[in-house]
């Protein structure tokens, strides 16, 4: 039994530890009692929440904490507080409370949120948005007060901060094209982002959406470090400036990955028989693009209504458009096949289908 029990602990923790994807929190910065507090470890972001270290915290709090089998318990202040990794229930004083967030395990070090813990131990929390500054106070007094439920304490920031970097921060690739990629964290005003590569501004090759970014530089990256940086503002107005950085190898090829994207009008919508069709991909590439119509008779048989074909080059920025025009009758379809061939050989073939 007691075998049994060590290893569904084990478990549990090691579930702990994976089940959550902390990013780095950027460029937080942690004052207590006006003084700038360092962390071996950087704080971690989980469900906008900050993380930091378990010991640096409960220490500089004035308490001692004690660490066992997953269980985190600290005294100091008069209080006593109780956590466990991965999961959400704690004690303040004996007096159960609720997490929205569990401790849990980063490289070995346990990591625990910052409000709870300092609010906890009887400290004041506030946020500078502006900044991404955590200030914590402590009065110095005893006050046994209980805090209330964590889940009940919602703040009404989100630090901006970028996901699934790719290449991902620190990597090495060996293209010296390669497709720049990262995720956002929240709502971004779209008309605010900047993207650049190494000072060079990328933006107008930019392919974004609500959720993230996409981008092939228009250069070569030469062997060595990159710097991809991006700024703009929230859709809630706050600022950001932030990006990561990652190397190109000394055997890199020169072979650009290609792409078709922003491609104009929007797949499986209603475009009429004749169109203009537009997008972006690799600049100076060749587009073949081939167009199939089929129109629907009697609402029972579907019947081709003829094939267009159509070369066209993208201009020094991806871009390029070509008219479109089939016999189709209302209710039927379009079936566009566009492919892309880029001057060094990458090619790339998308499909898109319009009603009529």
């Amino acid at each position: 039994m007691k075998f049994t029990a060590r290893i569904a602990l084990a478990t549990a923790l090691l579930v702990g530890s994976l089940a959550l994807a902390p990013a780095a929190a950027q460029n937080v910065t942690v004052v207590v009692n006006g003084q700038v507090m360092s962390f071996d470890q950087a704080p971690v972001m989980v469900n906008s929440r900050v993380f930091v270290p378990m010991r640096a915290i409960f220490e500089r709090l004035g308490s001692t904490v004690s660490y066992s089998n997953g269980n985190i318990n600290a005294q100091g202040n008069g209080r006593s507080v109780h956590l466990a990794i991965g999961s959400l229930n704690a004690s303040v004083n004996g007096n159960p409370l609720t997490m929205d967030v569990a401790p849990f395990l980063v490289n070995g070090r346990t990591e625990v949120p910052l409000r709870f813990v300092a609010q906890s131990l009887g400290a004041n929390v506030n946020w500078n948005g502006n900044t991404s500054t955590v200030y914590i106070g402590t009065s110095g007094n005893n006050n046994t007060s209980t805090p209330q439920p964590y889940a009940t304490q919602t703040p009404s920031y989100q630090s901006f901060y970028l996901n699934n970097e790719h290449p991902a921060n620190g990597a090495t690739v060996k293209t010296t094209h390669p497709k720049i990629h990262a995720t956002f964290n929240q709502q971004v005003d779209l008309n605010s982002l900047h993207v650049s590569v190494d000072g060079n501004d990328v933006t107008s090759l930019v392919y974004t959406n609500a959720s993230g970014f996409d981008v092939t530089p228009g250069f070569a990256l030469n062997p060595g470090s990159h710097n991809v940086n991006v700024s703009g503002t929230t859709s809630n107005g706050a600022s950001f400036n932030t990006g990561w950085t990652f190397y190109t190898s000394n055997t890199a090829t020169s072979t650009a990955q290609n792409y078709i994207v922003n491609v104009s009008p929007a797949p499986n919508t209603r475009t009429g028989s004749s169109f203009t069709l537009s997008g972006r991909t690799l600049p100076n590439s060749q587009i073949h693009i081939v167009a199939t119509g089929t129109s629907t008779i009697g609402g029972l048989f579907q019947i081709g209504t003829g094939t267009f074909q159509s070369d066209v080059t993208a201009d020094s920025n991806g871009n390029f458009n070509v008219p479109i025009s089939l016999n189709v009758l209302g209710g039927g379809q379009i079936r566009v096949i566009l492919t892309s061939v880029s001057p060094n050989g990458a090619s790339v073939e998308n499909q898109v289908v319009y009603g009529v």
